[in-house]
């Protein structure tokens, strides 16, 4: 009898010795996250990883844009020497504007995309607050159901097995809910630290875009400090009395100049065209239809077509198209259908665009800050081919905008609405 007495209290101490060893292991196990959920945790980290190289990108960018910023000063200083050579002035000074003008457009591309961003990124942190709130509810409530059950709840539900089976289902059971716990915690603290990466993210992209918009402005300053020296030495060459004589050849070798460079594209226009004709039997032809108004943001006519009373030379000289001030950058609209001849630049026209209609019909389009079609291409009426600018012979924002009809100016009135 004893013996079997004995032999019992071994058996509850062995299994009670088994109980409180799984237990234990349990613990240590139940540090292992379920490998579902830990998918959820190692993602989470890699976003936070992502992010912080996202951080340091953005730094990096707003260094560059501080240390970028144009130099017009030391751009004017190096000008002087080519106020000799006017055309060669002009030419240099446009590049120069070209240059400004490409980075304010890459800054503003810059501003569009890190908005962009910024919207995605505040998305991003409202939603991670949310699971962050929710977890943090759960863990309460889940640490609320553990004190109320007692410190003594694993032991109890293993001790209390019916059988040695029951006790590893039990086992397994409390391994679950330990790696569950665990892994509440371990993806709560995950949350959390992404949420202030997201905060940071946020902070640092929106210091980012004030830079760019400060550079923007700085970047828009320098173009129309540079324009306004161009405006002004200009004039003042012009108005020395001492070039007048020479100004007046300077001006007319200028204009035969440029009637030599468009002939030749209309040349070149007519030799293609009977190619095409040739080939496929098609002739371009004009319809005969009203053009669109090519600077629609135009706010006044600055020069009319015909005779006139050149406006630093003193001199009557014909003007062979309408000039159209316009603000810079504003479009510059396809007059009607056609194709482009000549997308190019010079130190008198700046940069220019010439359309074939058809019929020896081309319309002219110059003093362009930027062109956005190239020679060759298909245009349509209305379509955005150049943006107002002042470059080339040019004291002032403005399109001058000329029609040429077999060989010849004509006025573009006639053509317009």
């Amino acid at each position: 009898m004893r013996r079997r007495q004995y032999h019992t209290k071994a058996v509850r101490r062995t299994a009670l010795l088994v109980a409180v060893t799984v237990l234990v292991t349990v613990m240590s196990v139940g540090r292992q996250p379920l490998i579902s959920r830990a998918d959820e945790v190692s993602d989470l980290k890699q976003s936070i990883e992502q992010k912080q190289q996202e951080i340091k990108n953005a730094q990096s960018q707003k260094k560059e844009l501080q240390s970028g910023l144009t130099d017009v000063k030391s751009m004017i200083s190096d000008l002087e020497q080519a106020k000799q050579d006017l055309a060669a002035y002009v030419t240099q000074l446009d590049a120069n504007l070209d240059v400004v003008q490409s980075r304010i457009e890459e800054i503003k591309a810059m501003i569009t995309q890190k908005e962009t961003e910024i919207t995605e990124t505040k998305a991003e942190l409202e939603a991670a607050v949310e699971r962050e709130e929710a977890q943090y509810a759960n863990m309460k409530a889940r640490i609320r159901s553990m004190y109320e059950r007692g410190d003594n709840f694993y032991f109890e539900v293993i001790l209390n097995a019916a059988s040695f089976a029951d006790m590893i289902n039990r086992v397994d059971y409390v391994e679950k809910v330990s790696a569950s716990d665990r892994h509440m915690l371990e993806e709560f603290k995950a949350t959390r630290e992404y949420v202030e990466v997201c905060k940071a993210q946020l902070e640092s992209e929106q210091e980012l875009l004030e830079e760019a918009r400060r550079n923007v402005e700085a970047e828009e300053a320098s173009l129309e400090s540079l324009i306004a020296q161009k405006e002004a030495d200009i004039k003042a060459y012009e108005n020395d009395i001492n070039n007048r004589e020479q100004l007046v050849r300077e001006y007319e070798a200028e204009i035969a100049a440029q009637e030599a460079e468009i002939k030749e594209m209309e040349n070149i226009a007519k030799t293609l065209q009977k190619q095409l004709e040739a080939a496929n039997g098609k002739k371009n032809t004009y319809d005969g239809g009203m053009f669109a108004w090519p600077a629609p943001s135009y706010t006044r006519i600055s020069d009319e077509y015909g005779e006139r009373m050149h406006p630093t030379l003193n001199v009557k000289k014909f003007h062979n198209g309408l000039d159209m001030a316009a603000p810079g950058g504003s479009p510059i609209l396809a007059a009607y259908n056609g194709t482009v001849v000549a997308a190019a630049y010079s130190s008198t026209m700046g940069n220019y665009i010439m359309i074939d209609h058809g019929d020896n019909l081309y319309t002219i389009y110059m003093h362009a800050s930027k062109l956005y079609v190239s020679q060759g291409a298909e245009v349509t009426r209305g379509q955005k081919i150049a943006a107002v600018g002042t470059t080339g012979r040019s004291t002032g924002n403005h399109l001058h905008f000329g029609v040429r009809l077999n060989g010849n100016y004509v006025n573009p009135r006639n053509y317009l609405k």
